[in-house]
């Protein structure tokens, strides 16, 4: 069996409906929680794929959040080993500041599902395979694509959605990873962010569920395009 790590900074970000994926691709999947487990390099450098979950902080706040300081080392380690990885959301900040890119407020939140606009190189990439099913966003910043990396999508609010390393490292500004089935514990769990922004939870859910299984299903096959092609 192949190994697979996931970084959860908060319980309901987790890897979502790409659990079955990894599983049927013959992974094990270990969470590890940076925020009150030490993190050890050997472990996670032995991992056959690492995967960064989102989580409502920025990448740049370890000032704020000390434990970002040994994960930020951590994700550049796995950078420079050449092994695989998948950055969702802060994950994929996490990635590019490893990778010295900027990471930085947008000045507007981007939360609810919309469409990616495929680059050229994303065309070809394994997010082909969504083709035009809206993912969900929920971010207010946003990264600079790091050197040697590709940018793949992009939306109206987010002019970086998504770059890719190689065959080897895919960040991702959008949660391809959530669960239509499970937005309730979004709403309740980001409740503050929904009210303040004044997006309405109604308007989410019934977008969550008309969506369903279509976004599942196309989350999936992206999933496995992306895992197929690892070197």
């Amino acid at each position: 069996m192949k190994t697979a790590i996931a970084l959860r900074h908060i319980h309901f970000e987790d890897v979502g409906t790409l659990a079955p994926v990894l599983n049927e691709a013959g992974y094990t999947l270990t969470y590890i929680d940076p925020t009150v487990e030490t993190l050890h390099p050997e472990q996670v450098m032995q991992a056959d794929l690492l995967i960064v979950l989102g989580g409502p902080i920025g990448a740049y706040d370890e000032k704020p959040y000390p434990f970002l300081k040994a994960e930020l080392e951590l994700v550049r380690q796995r950078v420079e080993s050449g092994k695989p990885m998948l950055g969702i959301c802060l994950g994929a900040q996490l990635i590019a500041r490893a990778m010295n890119a900027k990471v930085y407020p947008m000045g507007v939140k981007e939360i609810g599902f919309s469409p990616l606009t495929l680059t050229a190189e994303g065309q070809q990439s394994p997010l082909a395979e969504l083709g035009d099913v809206p993912v969900l966003h929920w971010h207010g910043d946003q990264f600079d694509i790091p050197e040697g990396a590709v940018l793949l999508a992009k939306t109206d609010i987010c002019a970086h959605q998504a770059f890719a390393v190689d065959n080897r490292i895919l960040g991702l500004q959008c949660h391809l990873e959530a669960d239509p089935a499970r937005i309730e514990q979004w709403l309740v769990g980001h409740a503050n962010e929904v009210g303040q922004t004044g997006l309405d939870p109604i308007a989410l859910r019934s977008a969550a569920a008309e969506l369903g299984e279509r976004l599942t299903q196309a989350a999936a096959r992206v999933m496995r395009a992306w895992l197929a092609n690892l070197k």
